[in-house]
């Protein structure tokens, strides 16, 4: 098989698996809170994971990492998975699955504004458009559409919704320079990421053995969600020709997740829900190209 067509699978693989998040935390969240099904989930993933890392002999990594790679391992477990994914449930557990999903897809945008305050990163006119756009469509889902009126469906869903997107923008900030094997990486994310959230539940609530049902929906989130559908599609840049092309495929997922939501969870899809995702797509996708062709614009040949 071409490795185009390898890298096309994985990304199918990858796109499948993260349509189908948000309706199993919303299913899940019916049977058990946010804090215990974080908990379950991370371990699953970080079973999932280190069983990769040994197939694939990344562990012989760790031996060469230093006591600051710990530590930025900590670092980052606490933004993702413990802040990230709380906050995230959180939301789910407030809002319908069709509201909380598109609005966690805002990181990109708000990563733009964090570029610019904390990186000192210069404001593109296309941001501008990017930014005006995504939050449009926030508002269009947040409202319900009933933008003159501008109430909030459930303010404290949203925020938690749009603070994940805040948390999720920190990490990739914070991350993005990281050089070490991203599996092994994440990894170790989650392992500092199940030792916080297991010192959070023993604080606040203690742990409880969760029934077949909630296990089952975290065993699924931990492995398609957490786990699996990163490496799959980390497989699929590696394995792509043109990744640009390959990554563009990712616009499919929140689509796709519409369609589980109203099959699955039996969510009665909003009039506004689809014209507000399209303005959050519309404006993800349109910092992505501002960034690809205006950015760093070809040079052009001196006549003569």
């Amino acid at each position: 098989m071409r490795r185009e067509s390898q890298s096309y699978l994985f990304a199918a693989a990858a796109i499948l698996a993260w349509s189908t998040a948000a309706s199993a935390f919303k299913l899940t969240l019916g049977r058990i809170d946010n804090g215990e099904l974080l908990l379950w989930s991370s371990l699953v993933s970080v079973v999932a994971l280190g069983t990769i890392i040994v197939v694939t002999h990344r562990w012989k990594e760790f031996s060469q990492w230093h006591l600051g790679d710990v530590g930025k391992s900590l670092g980052l477990g606490a933004l993702n998975p413990f802040l990230y994914y709380l906050i995230l449930f959180r939301a789910y557990e407030l809002l319908p699955a069709q509201e909380a999903q598109p609005l966690n897809m805002v990181w990109p945008i708000v990563l733009v504004l964090l570029s610019i305050f904390i990186l000192k990163q210069p404001l593109r006119w296309y941001s501008v458009i990017a930014m005006l756009t995504g939050f449009a469509g926030v508002m269009v889902i947040s409202t319900r559409g009933d933008l003159l009126g501008f109430q909030l469906t459930d303010p404290a869903g949203v925020g938690f919704a749009l603070g994940s997107s805040l948390i999720w923008a920190l990490y990739w900030l914070f991350s993005a320079r990281d050089a070490r094997d991203p599996i092994n990486r994440l990894f170790a994310n989650f392992v500092s990421g199940l030792l916080i959230i297991t010192l959070w539940m023993g604080l606040v609530g203690g742990i409880a053995i969760p029934s077949f049902k909630a296990a089952a929906g975290a065993v699924w989130i931990g492995l398609f969600e957490m786990g699996l559908a990163f490496v799959a599609w980390l497989y699929a840049l590696r394995l792509a020709t043109n990744t640009a092309q390959v990554g563009s495929v990712i616009f499919i997922t929140p689509f796709l997740s519409l369609v589980f939501i109203s099959l699955v969870v039996g969510e009665q899809i909003y009039e506004s829900t689809l014209p507000g995702l399209m303005l959050i797509v519309a404006g993800v996708l349109s910092q992505q190209l501002g960034d690809r062709y205006c950015s760093n614009p070809p040079k052009q040949r001196r006549p003569g």
